[in-house]
């Protein structure tokens, strides 16, 4: 891979014949407590109810040898906090066309992976969007985001293993929310996995990964979720790209007795 330009919003990379970019769309503070132990106790037990972790939002752009231009995940839009919403802005700074994307490719129905779909002042980010990937399990929490129902007609569901046009293959990773899932990419040169939230807060969880987070829909399975991802990912030398990692958002795990090292891009 190589690191074509990197600022505070955008890291540019090309791998093979392959364009990749990470884009910011903000961030959120959130409660620390909702960091769990194995028991589902806040972690660590000394944490504060007014304590807060900061997790960066991010999106990522991929573009095949071909020219197909696929969006994965696209930030909160105006649904959340005024922090995010930043991708429109981002991807103008990237020097990417929003009319050039027909796809995004979500990995679950989260606000801060759909809800970007539309601007904070209410349009469509993307003029040309044709087609809106989703886990199975995920069209139902679409489908209750009433100020996403001119968007419905797009979705085309996935399962584990699909092969996308794109050249992005489908990878379920349970645990987190219904229909959450992976997209993994062969560039002849690199492969990658974009993992939207898997890890939540890198400085714990990476050195702890049985660290769970209190929105995981069912924190076991997340737990064994991470755990795998973290273990191949290092063995293989995938880079890992993920909707919480600190900016730049991609980088490579090293193992290190039982824990992990994340090692950023750049």
């Amino acid at each position: 891979m190589k690191i074509v330009s990197h600022s505070a919003g955008v890291l540019a990379m090309t791998s093979g014949e392959w364009r990749i970019w990470s884009l910011s769309d903000g961030h959120v503070d959130m409660e620390a407590t909702l960091l769990r132990d194995a028991g589902d106790n806040p972690f660590p037990a000394t944490v504060k109810a007014e304590d807060r972790v900061r997790l960066s939002v991010n999106c990522f752009v991929v573009v095949s040898p071909d020219g197909q231009s696929v969006l994965i995940d696209c930030g909160a839009g105006g649904s959340w906090e005024p922090t995010m919403g930043k991708l429109g802005a981002v991807m103008e700074e990237a020097g990417i066309d929003p009319a050039s994307i027909t796809t995004m490719a979500a990995t679950h129905a989260h606000e801060d992976h759909v809800s970007g779909l539309l601007t904070p002042d209410g349009r469509a980010l993307l003029p040309k969007l044709d087609a809106i990937l989703i886990g199975e399990d995920a069209v139902k929490g679409f489908l209750a985001k009433t100020h996403l129902a001119t968007f419905r007609p797009l979705l085309k569901p996935v399962r584990d293993g699909d092969r996308l046009e794109s050249g992005l293959q489908a990878v379920a990773l349970p645990g987190h929310a219904p229909g959450h899932v992976g997209y993994a990419l062969r560039t002849g040169e690199d492969q990658f996995l974009f993992f939207g939230d898997v890890v939540h807060v890198p400085a714990l969880q990476f050195a702890d990964p049985t660290i769970s987070w209190g929105y995981d829909d069912d924190q076991p399975t997340a737990r064994i979720t991470r755990l795998n991802v973290l273990r191949q990912a290092a063995s293989q030398g995938t880079w890992i790209a993920g909707a919480h990692l600190g900016r730049p958002g991609i980088g490579r795990v090293a193992s290190k007795d039982s824990s992990y090292i994340y090692e950023p891009a750049g």
